[in-house]
């Protein structure tokens, strides 16, 4: 089974970051400031790439591994393999953390259903490398939406400042 990075997100992200390309592009035309132009490329560049690797990534769960695939990276994890399959949770981000030997790879609640996903998980990990934070956090699993609001505030915002910024043309 696939999943993916949470369409809820990557859709604001994308508005978000196609009004960036679209600022940087009109204060080039206008003629704005050097240092305007400069701060909006460097604003760009994290955007897009936040926007890129999100949505690239899927990670796929079968009964004997799993794989993550990124932009231009991909990791496999054997089940039999890991050692150890760890929580970390700040208020409702959850991070699960796979290790096998030296490997190791991150899951957050950032994928749609994240439920699914850690309880299919857990169903194929040897169970003696499920700490007991991990069992919990399985049964009621954090639901994280201010991500969600925070990029679609973002969105609004540079909206607003392109709506400004477009106004000055000719």
């Amino acid at each position: 089974m696939t999943f993916r990075i949470r369409k809820a997100f990557l859709f604001p992200l994308g508005i978000l970051a196609m009004e960036i390309i679209a600022l940087f592009i009109s204060c080039i035309i206008l003629k704005q400031p050097v240092a305007k132009i400069v701060i909006l490329g460097f604003m760009i560049l994290p955007v897009i790439a936040l926007f890129v690797e999100c949505l690239f990534r899927r990670t796929t769960i079968s009964e004997d591994q799993i794989e993550t695939r990124k932009f231009l990276r991909n990791k496999v994890l054997r089940m039999a393999d890991i050692t150890a399959v760890e929580t970390i949770q700040v208020k409702k981000r959850a991070f699960v953390t796979l290790c096998a030997d030296d490997n190791f790879l991150i899951i957050s609640n950032a994928y749609s259903k994240f439920p699914l996903m850690i309880n299919r998980l857990l169903s194929f990990v040897p169970e003696n490398t499920i700490t007991e934070e991990t069992s919990e956090m399985a049964e009621a699993p954090p639901r994280k939406s201010s991500d969600i609001i925070s990029c679609w505030l973002a969105a609004a915002l540079m909206g607003f400042i392109l709506y400004a910024q477009l106004k000055m043309l000719p």
